[in-house]
């Protein structure tokens, strides 16, 4: 096999490999159904409220945190792509065929596509908190402190352990992704007249 025939073949890989990490629409909709579902048994009195709204707050938490893996491996896989784009095409082409092979997305910064699905999760997490502190802990905000209940406090421990996971996880992506830029730069590319805005993840 030649080089050539390796790079288109890397090529058609990364793209495949972007397809499957950006097609998690699927685990949103099993997010919502896991939520409806756990609040169903919440009517027949199977699951305690405290519970199950823990319950659908680690269900957001396994979207959003696949969220932050798949913006990585799209954006890696993307300097790969580029990488080996710049392998074949020219200056010119930055014009005649498209430029986003002439400089990489600066940032681990993640596309829309994943945002969305990235503002149902936090969408999910503030409604079912919000639920809870109406039904929960508004009640007793008059009782003293001696009648906290652990149980009850559960949903916010378990948010904030979640957030300071997510933002670890955020940062490990982050740097990750500024490793691979740094060692992996690929073959430079005169990019002189060419402006990289928004639509190139600035």
């Amino acid at each position: 096999m030649s080089r050539d025939d390796l790079l288109l073949k890397m090529y058609d890989q990364m793209f495949n490999d972007i397809n499957r990490h950006i097609m998690v629409v699927w685990q949103s909709v099993g997010v919502l159904v896991g939520a409806f579902a756990v609040f169903a048994l919440v009517e027949k009195n199977v699951v305690p409220l405290d519970f199950a709204v823990c319950i659908v707050l680690l269900l957001a938490l396994w979207l959003m945190a696949h969220l932050f893996d798949a913006a990585y491996w799209y954006n890696r896989n993307l300097v790969i792509i580029a990488n080996i784009e710049r392998q074949f095409l020219r200056k010119e082409d930055l014009k005649e065929i498209h430029y986003y092979f002439g400089s990489h997305r600066p940032s681990n910064k993640m596309i829309y596509h994943l945002r969305i699905q990235m503002t149902l999760g936090i969408a999910l997490t503030l409604m079912v908190l919000s639920y809870h502190f109406y039904i929960r802990v508004v009640p007793g905000l008059d009782l003293p402190l001696s009648n906290i209940s652990l149980v009850r406090c559960l949903p916010y421990l378990l948010t904030i352990a979640a957030a300071l996971y997510l933002l670890k996880l955020k940062n490990d992506c982050k740097k990750k992704y500024e490793e691979f830029l740094r060692e992996s730069p690929g073959k430079t590319i005169d990019t002189t007249g060419t402006s990289f805005g928004i639509g190139h993840g600035h």
